[in-house]
């Protein structure tokens, strides 16, 4: 059985940072793409960031370019989303996601399985 769960969400001032974890169990971790979403209240789920099965190759959504970083540990299962200079706007609930098709994927429609979700919320 396949779970993804995501740790690390929480509260924190605008100019703040949080780290998002996201372990994975029941798949062969290094044959999977992973993916961050985020849906915030009263709106769809968006794309964030991805990184492919072999972690050569990450795409970041434009809003968080140069903010935000994917990154995986094999060793632990487990794909992080550091988040550094938080704005209000980016206070959503968090998913991650993973897919066995090739390379990144921005699309939801392309992943097989999903996180619960963790609440970030940036106060201003």
């Amino acid at each position: 059985q396949v779970q993804l769960v995501e740790s690390g969400g929480g509260l924190v001032q605008a100019g703040g940072s949080l780290r998002l974890s996201c372990a994975a169990s029941g798949l062969t971790f290094s044959r999977y793409s992973m993916g961050w979403f985020r849906q915030a209240p009263g709106k769809g789920r968006e794309f964030v960031a991805a990184i492919n099965w072999s972690g050569g190759t990450l795409y970041y959504e434009d809003s968080v370019k140069g903010r935000f970083t994917i990154s995986t540990d094999y060793a632990r299962n487990t794909v992080y989303l550091q988040m550094n200079s938080l704005k209000p706007e980016d206070t959503a609930v968090y998913y991650c996601a993973a897919t066995g098709r090739v390379g990144v994927r921005t699309n939801e429609d392309d992943y097989d399985y999903w996180g619960q979700g963790t609440q970030v919320t940036v106060s201003s």
